[in-house]
């Protein structure tokens, strides 16, 4: 069994414990141990050290990367914000200069680092380790004639250079669509699905701004592809359509709604797992979308 440290960050234990669960249900019986990573910090977000000292930033995140270093395992995070952060903070230690200062504090910490520990999204997991594949084997729930739109984020998708695994094509990701498409479901391309959601600073320093963006985003999946469900690798991402668009709708900006879920709880359901377990807390009614994901008409007929 492949091993990874699993770097939850801030808002999926906060925020989302159901995503958390619904990843510590799935990997085992896919072959991957989730490691946890005691002592792990926040990333640190953008909006803190990132904002204002490159030396620190490095510093924390290499912190949280020596961690990983020690269980001699790789790092793998569910959300796009720490791997963003400390893919890029493992690129900037190759600049002397901030190695020699982020080697300085973490040395007044007591740890060490090599880099040799590298950083992964579940998805790229998911995509590289395990395979469509092995993961079309373990779905107990087939989701044939169901129409997702999926959500990779921003941070999974730029800067190519700083990232261990990328896309072919940024512009058209396709590791999160066949990852959807291996339970059943189909996920056609749309003309915003790189399209940032509005998250992150943008929701920081300008509401308005944000829901303009996601509005936008969410005119374009419906108008072009008419989706039964939104299927997100990020929980920042996940957490802006899951809890926006009933704003959107009351403000006229929108005339309908789409049920969201990070993709490991939509494989959970697949796989058969209990929603109230990993689908359990959301702003958005689910109800009758989970009760269609695990519909006994979808149970995989054991030969």
């Amino acid at each position: 069994m492949v091993k990874y440290g699993l770097f939850l960050g801030c808002n999926i234990p906060f925020k989302a414990p159901d995503i958390e669960q619904s990843m510590r249900k799935v990997f085992p019986p896919l072959g991957v141990e989730p490691v946890d990573m005691v002592g792990a910090s926040c990333c640190p977000a953008w909006g803190t050290a990132p904002s204002f000292d490159k030396g620190t930033w490095c510093a924390l995140s290499c912190r949280n990367m020596a961690i990983a270093e020690e269980l001699g395992v790789n790092i793998m995070t569910g959300c796009n914000s720490c791997f963003g952060i400390l893919s890029e903070a493992k690129h900037f230690m190759h600049d002397p200069e901030v190695a020699e200062e982020a080697h300085e504090l973490l040395a007044k910490a007591g740890r060490t680092y090599t880099g040799s520990a590298d950083v992964y999204h579940i998805t790229h997991v998911l995509h590289r380790d395990i395979g469509t594949e092995k993961i079309a084997a373990a779905v107990k729930f087939r989701q044939d004639g169901l129409t997702v739109a999926v959500q990779a984020g921003c941070h999974v998708l730029w800067p190519t250079d700083a990232m261990a695994i990328k896309e072919e094509n940024p512009f058209f990701p396709h590791m999160l669509k066949d990852l959807v498409e291996a339970t059943g479901a189909s996920a056609p391309h749309y003309s915003r699905i790189e399209a940032c959601c509005g998250m992150g600073g943008m929701r920081t320093t300008s509401v308005d701004k944000s829901m303009k963006i996601l509005a936008a985003k969410l005119r374009s999946m419906k108008e072009e592809i008419n989706p039964d469900l939104i299927v997100t690798g990020c929980s920042s991402c996940y957490m802006q359509f899951d809890q926006s668009q009933e704003q959107l709708r009351a403000s006229g900006e929108i005339d309908f709604t789409i049920p969201v879920l990070y993709y490991t709880q939509f494989l959970a359901l697949a796989m058969g797992f209990d929603p109230a377990q990993v689908a359990a807390i959301s702003a958005m009614d689910r109800s009758a979308l989970i009760a269609e994901i695990q519909n006994p008409a979808r149970a995989v007929q054991e030969v």
